[in-house]
């Protein structure tokens, strides 16, 4: 009976073998998968956000009407606040997502002060930071805002 265990042994093993010569197939084609060239998200820096600013102050003027904004230090190159109406209002990383590591690449409110735009490539964003135009394909990077009173807490 022992030479039964181990050929059972053996014609159990088989399968398993086979299962484990596709295995560095099947972490290939998942590896290729996940990366696709042009598409690959630019990675812009985490940096801690942690800022409050008084939507009322002299300082954010801009802030008392819809579609206002303000800059701010902090994040990677910066943060534009833009309000959208008096209880909501979004903060954005300024460094634009197409090359955030070029030193140009520095999103700002346009103008008209109807979007924001990179000079350095051209893409241009809503006001809720989603792509319009331009090469980006990916929206501004967002960080969190609170509203309690009159002061605008701004984190990540």
């Amino acid at each position: 009976m022992p030479g039964t265990t181990a050929a059972s042994r053996a014609k159990a093993f088989i399968p398993m073998r086979r299962l484990l010569a596709f295995f560095p197939l099947l972490l290939l084609l998942l590896a290729s998968a996940c990366q696709n060239g042009n598409n690959a998200s630019p990675h812009i820096p985490d940096v801690v956000v942690s800022a409050q600013l008084n939507v009322n102050s002299q300082l954010y003027p801009n802030l008392r009407q819809d579609g206002g904004y303000a800059y701010i230090s902090g994040g990677y190159k910066g943060i534009v606040v833009v309000r959208q109406n008096a209880g909501q209002y979004y903060a954005f990383e300024r460094a634009c997502p197409y090359d955030p590591t070029a030193p140009c690449a520095l999103v700002q409110m346009d103008s008209s002060n109807l979007f924001l735009v990179d000079d350095c490539c051209g893409s241009q964003f809503n006001l809720q930071g989603q792509v319009t135009g331009g090469p980006a394909i990916y929206g501004l990077k967002q960080y969190q805002t609170t509203l309690s009173g009159s002061v605008l807490s701004v984190s990540n």
